[in-house]
């Protein structure tokens, strides 16, 4: 069959609309087998706060506040989840601005069953992304634990979220500045550990030391619950950074093994520290020596190769166990939990190692490559550094701001007499033991 010139551009039109086509469908076609893994890795995060997180904390306060604990870890799973649902997906992930998002999508609206985010339901992605807003708040709890009234505790998670977490989230994942610069954060360095970091050790600053500390005995109530909550958390966080490649492929087996490397290695190197300069290796130390290895990874789980990993973890277990020391003995701040030096020390430090070792020029130690555009390992660094500045100024002051409302508004800190009793009883009418 014989086609004029006409009849070329005709065919070459319907090829070209056809292909266009047939890639929007691609977009919009639901993939299986990367659902399959989101929902199984949104399980996961859960996990972390309610059992992991709650243990992890209940064990490390003394026996007369353990309720307290678990009831605020389980509290502030409900009420986030809640808020996320009201306005806080909409904040972090609708719109294009360069700051925030809008609320276009409060309540959820116009998401259905068939909404699609890629090849994933936009539920199990509104669901996926909930539980990094559940857990972040949960970790702030570490910073002012045995002293702080639960109703201050809620109100300012809930104010927290809305003005600090869901806004830094659009910054970095949301289509927001931070992102548009080229910041490597691929599970929360920036989002999670800094940002929650910062505000235990603000609102340690503002509620101030426990009744105590430094002259009595603070030791761990229950160290076996404590060991149970590290391994759940060890298990979840694979849903964490695993996750956070939002399909089941090649990004997330990496970010699983570099994962768990780094949480390795910081356990080695805070145990091994922990032996040289006391003579004895405690549990404690190991599990937190996890905990600093997995924050610190998660910014940069994406992007490094495994002997990237190991670096990382083992700098984290080191940095990590010196801030911890520096800002108890030294700096006398009571961080009860160890929320800054662990989660948000890691975090700046994952977020900077994170432009180094994501390069393709490091032999062994070379990652995935740098973000788009950016030609060099100082350049990366450079948008590495702005991100951290700017999210630790930004939630310190608002993170401030929020305390000092709350504590005019209701007061933030229990009696002497009522920490002194404790606040299982004083706040909730009951006891984790009967003695």
């Amino acid at each position: 069959m014989k086609i004029n010139h006409r009849g070329w551009l005709r065919l070459l039109a319907v090829t070209s609309i056809s292909a266009v086509c047939s890639t929007a469908q691609a977009q919009d076609t639901l993939d299986a087998a990367n659902t399959s893994w989101i929902l199984t890795a949104t399980a996961l995060v859960l996990f972390m706060t309610i059992p992991g997180l709650s243990l992890f904390y209940a064990g490390l306060v003394r026996s007369k506040n353990v309720l307290t604990v678990l009831m605020q870890c389980f509290a502030i799973t409900c009420l986030m989840s809640v808020l996320w649902f009201v306005a806080g997906y909409s904040i972090a992930f609708d719109g294009d601005g360069s700051y925030f998002g809008t609320l276009n999508k409060a309540f959820l609206s116009g998401i259905t069953e068939d909404s699609l985010s890629g090849g994933l339901p936009e539920t199990v992605f509104v669901m996926f992304q909930m539980t990094f807003a559940v857990i972040t708040p949960a970790l702030i709890v570490g910073g002012f634990a045995e002293r702080t009234k639960f109703s201050a505790v809620m109100l300012f998670s809930a104010v927290w979220l809305l003005l600090v977490y869901a806004p830094v989230t659009h910054w970095v994942w949301g289509g927001g500045w931070l992102g548009q610069m080229g910041l490597l954060d691929f599970a929360g360095g920036t989002v999670v550990h800094i940002t929650a970091g910062v505000a235990a050790l603000v609102a340690a600053l503002v509620i101030g030391n426990r009744n105590g500390f430094g002259k009595v005995a603070m030791a761990p109530h229950n160290m076996t619950m404590t060991v149970t909550g590290a391994g759940m958390l060890w298990v979840g966080w694979f849903g964490f950074n695993a996750g956070s490649a939002l399909a089941a492929n090649g990004d997330a087996g990496m970010a699983m093994l570099v994962t768990h490397l780094s949480a390795a290695c910081g356990s080695l190197m805070w145990m091994a520290l922990e032996w040289v300069k006391y003579g004895k290796p405690s549990v404690l130390g190991i599990v937190t020596g996890m905990v600093a290895g997995l924050g610190t990874i998660t910014p940069a789980s994406g992007y490094v190769g495994p002997a990237g990993a190991i670096v990382i973890g083992l700098s984290a277990g080191f940095v990590c166990f010196y801030a911890t020391y520096y800002l108890k003995q030294k700096l006398q701040i009571d961080d009860s939990l160890d929320v800054f030096p662990v989660h948000g020390v890691g975090g700046i430090l994952g977020t900077f190692m994170a432009g180094i070792f994501a390069s393709t020029e490091l032999g062994i130690f070379s990652g995935q490559g740098l973000a788009e555009g950016i030609h060099s390992i100082g350049q990366q660094l450079t948008v590495q550094m702005t991100g951290i500045v700017a999210v630790f100024v930004y939630t310190a002051i608002v993170t401030f701001v929020i305390l000092k409302a709350i504590d005019m508004l209701l007061g933030l800190r229990v009696s002497e007499d009522e920490e002194t009793q404790g606040l299982d009883l004083v706040l909730h009418n009951e006891r984790g033991y009967d003695l």
